[in-house]
């Protein structure tokens, strides 16, 4: 993987020594104010915080298939609009494209 040219890498003797300077980016002054009520509200509210059993009815058994690598073009509003969901965009995409597929397998089976 190609290194970004805005990802700064610091060895483990830096970043102590920038914590020891308080260069750290942590809040220390809302994290010792937060009390046990509002950590637990906070992780309550958490809506990627998965509770209690999890829905098996669209898990499927075995490896999933794999992937092929390919370049594709995609207008930039598209592209754009993907990326605003953040991390895992391209298995959204990826996942709409199936869901497109899927729709056309069904409705060509519903014309036999």
């Amino acid at each position: 993987m190609r290194k970004k040219d805005d990802t700064v890498r610091y060895t483990a003797k830096q970043i102590k020594a920038r914590v020891e300077h308080g260069e750290d980016r942590t809040n220390w002054r809302k994290a010792k104010a937060m009390t046990g009520r509002k950590l637990e509200a906070s992780i309550r509210a958490d809506v990627d915080d998965v509770r209690g059993e999890p829905d098996w009815t669209k898990a499927i058994m075995g490896v999933p298939a794999p992937k092929d690598h390919i370049n594709i073009r995609v207008d930039h509003d598209v592209l754009e609009w993907f990326r605003a969901s953040g991390r895992g965009y391209q298995t959204l995409m990826n996942n709409v494209l199936r869901a497109f597929v899927q729709s056309r397998q069904d409705s060509s089976s519903d014309k036999r």
